[in-house]
């Protein structure tokens, strides 16, 4: 009995002991693992860190147009994407289909700002419809530069465009020229919402009204800068005024559609065309006398002017309220100088 006493006894041992042994490798092996799962954290966390910072680093400023229907956009495109490259930051670039969806336009500020960008470039289509955004993106600390087309608002830091009320006039000085000073003229415009189509209309009408007393301004219309819209409504002006002198357009869309309207009634020669930009359509028509001339302002100027006062603005810089990208008038007698052929598009 006692030997078998001690034979338990012995065997109670030896299981103790393999047992202790055999835990010991495990719990270092358990303590290898989380030092090593520890350190891979850690490698994890500086390699987010070191992206973050590096993210940063590169600033973040979407650019928001009026539209991508005509190809005026796309030269403002171009100069903000070459100022992007020159200054090292990232842009985005886009616009609603059309210059009529102040809609589309507004949710698309909603989500660049939803992505806490840097600064914030804008061609506003309505001047007042933003301003809440603008509230915003004032209390985030984000910077707002207006292209194009300002605000009715003093939250944007600058704003890069074309000095319209004094193009307009240009506009009216011509008219008035090729039709003696008399007779009856009217205006097609792209919207009444945003600055550059209040700002053409009356610096237009403003000039008509001071300095030409026998012109008589007998419509005022608004075709969303819509080719076909516009041809419409310059049609439906000229069979009312089967006498008028000569109609205004006062963007792309509006000068194309008031072109094709006196094609179609077939009054090239009878109906003076004057417009604003540059497109081919209007290039061609300049070069055959269909239209008489047009202002052409520097779009790769005004994309290039935003997104260099965007950067300027986040480093702290100083850049100006208003900044003036200028204008030119072009007709055939000038249509191929070298001073407007660096304006022009296609």
């Amino acid at each position: 009995m006692k030997k078998l006493v001690a034979l338990l006894l012995s065997l109670l041992m030896v299981a103790s002991i393999i047992g202790c042994t055999s835990e010991q490798p495990a719990d270092s092996k358990d303590s290898s693992t989380g030092t090593k799962t520890e350190e891979k954290a850690k490698t994890e966390e500086k390699a987010e860190e070191k992206a973050s910072t590096e993210e940063k680093d590169t600033l973040y400023i979407p650019v928001i147009s009026k539209g991508f229907q005509h190809q005026f956009w796309q030269a403002v495109k171009s100069g903000a994407e070459q100022a992007a490259k020159d200054y090292g930051v990232e842009i985005t670039f886009e616009g609603p289909e059309t210059e009529a969806m102040v809609d589309k336009q507004i949710e698309m500020i909603e989500a660049a700002m939803s992505k806490q960008p840097d600064a914030l470039c804008l061609a506003a289509l309505d001047s007042q419809a933003v301003i809440p955004l603008l509230n915003q993106a004032d209390a985030a600390g984000i910077p707002i530069i207006g292209f194009d087309s300002g605000v009715d608002s003093d939250i944007p830091v600058a704003t890069a465009a074309t000095d319209n009320l004094a193009a307009a006039a240009v506009a009216a000085d011509k008219m008035a020229e090729a039709i003696g000073n008399e007779g009856k003229v009217a205006l097609v415009v792209h919207d009444q919402t945003s600055k550059t189509g209040v700002d053409r209309r009356d610096g237009f009408v403003k000039r008509i009204e001071e300095a030409y007393p026998n012109i008589e301004i007998v419509d005022i219309q608004y075709g969303e800068g819509d080719q076909l819209k516009s041809t419409d409504i310059a049609k439906s002006i000229i069979q009312a005024n089967p006498d008028i002198k000569g109609i205004f357009g006062a963007n792309e869309g509006s000068a194309i559609g008031v072109l094709n309207a006196v094609k179609e009634l077939g009054k090239e020669g009878e109906v003076v065309v004057i417009g604003y930009d540059s497109g081919k359509l209007q290039q061609d028509a300049i070069r055959n006398g269909t239209m008489l001339g047009a202002v052409t302002q520097d779009p790769i100027g005004i994309g290039y002017k935003a997104v260099e006062a965007a950067v300027k603005a986040v480093n702290g810089e100083s850049v100006e309220k208003d900044i003036d990208t200028g204008f030119f008038w072009f007709d055939q007698s000038n249509i191929d100088t070298e001073e407007i052929q660096a304006r022009l598009y296609e």
